[in-house]
């Protein structure tokens, strides 16, 4: 079983190297300081983190929500993966079992419908019992004018990210409350559900409903003194509300990864990828892995005194374009020393 694991874990470590190599060769030269912030490869937290408990994980069988069902599989759980694709559910679910040699179970559910959820979670319940941990990652978004949007358009987002949070998050939380049992909640938002974006409005929206249904603080990366005089108009939500059941409820807003799914309606002719290593302060795009061995701690019995939060994973991207200043960094400097030459010759104020 040893030997099984070290095999697993090299195998997926020379995987996330291949992937990183090939994405940055996709998008052209990295920025110079890339090479000082490499994705670290592998599980962060210690064997057998998980074990006997249960990990369901909406949209599980691609992208993010793969990364994170192999690494809570890896550390112990048994996990439920639950899309629409009942066949890219059942292929991923042989494949990580197979890598990890725990048990991964495919449940078909379309989080739009509550009656859908309600069977899925009535299935799950009948393989596993009822989850420790639930990860709300199912997503759909497109880049789009906000004026050539048709109204099915709009609710075809929302009513995946928004309501199908919900409703997961409501099915589940009153099984959990019932039957007297703890529980770690954790969403898949964005770092522009905070800011708001154009193009992707629908987006932005929704998962600024999804933040607003867990949290009960601003993010903890940005926790100045703006922000924190503004914490208390943040509404009640989940974290606090629910607490007293055992539930605790975290976020986190991830910058720009590169999935095929992802990168498929947010990019489709890829022109825009070279623009977003220009913003980034690390130079690279970020890898679900990161995402995963982060989403692993906030869901474990590490972090059981973390509820309400709001952690940003983002290479530095939303503090790159909050900056008024930050553009400066184009500045040669020789033409630095011209610029101080003019600001010293300045009289008065």
């Amino acid at each position: 079983m040893a030997a099984t694991a070290v095999f697993c874990r090299k195998s997926i470590q020379t995987s996330l190297q291949r992937s990183w190599l090939h994405c940055s060769a996709a998008l052209g030269k990295a920025p110079p300081q890339a090479v000082h912030f490499p994705p670290s490869k592998g599980v962060m937290l210690q064997p057998g983190s998980f074990s006997n408990k249960v990990a369901f994980i909406t949209g599980g069988g691609t992208g993010l929500g793969r990364a994170m069902t192999s690494t809570l599989s890896q550390l112990g759980a048994q996990c439920v993966i639950a899309s629409r694709k009942l066949d890219v559910l059942q292929q991923t679910a042989r494949e990580i079992s197979s890598e990890t040699g725990n048990q991964v179970h495919a449940v078909q559910c379309d989080v739009r419908d509550p009656g859908a959820v309600a069977a899925a979670v009535d299935q799950m319940e009948s393989l596993t019992g009822l989850p420790n941990v639930i990860i709300n990652n199912a997503a759909g978004n497109f880049i789009s004018p906000t004026e050539r949007l048709s109204a099915n358009a709009w609710r075809t987002i929302t009513d995946i990210v928004l309501n199908g949070t919900a409703y997961v998050t409501l099915e589940l939380g009153k099984r959990l409350i019932k039957s007297q049992r703890a529980a770690s909640f954790l969403a898949i938002t964005t770092i522009y559900a905070e800011s708001g974006s154009g193009f992707v409005v629908p987006s932005a929206s929704a998962k600024a409903g999804v933040e607003a249904l867990h949290k009960s603080v601003r993010p903890l990366t940005s926790l100045n003194s703006e922000s924190h005089s503004n914490s208390e108009s943040v509404s009640r939500s989940l974290a606090a509300e629910w607490g007293r059941y055992g539930l605790r409820f975290n976020i986190i807003q991830p910058g720009p990864i590169h999935t095929k799914g992802a990168f498929s309606r947010l990019d489709p002719t890829g022109q825009f990828s070279g623009q977003m290593l220009k913003r980034l302060p690390v130079g690279r795009l970020g890898q679900p892995q990161e995402i995963a061995n982060l989403a692993a701690y906030m869901s474990s019995d590490f972090a059981t005194w973390m509820s309400g939060a709001v952690v940003r994973l983002d290479g530095g991207e939303y503090v790159m374009m909050a900056g008024e200043f930050n553009s400066l960094q184009a500045v040669p400097q020789d033409q630095w020393d011209l610029l101080e030459k003019m600001i010293r010759s300045t009289k008065g104020s």
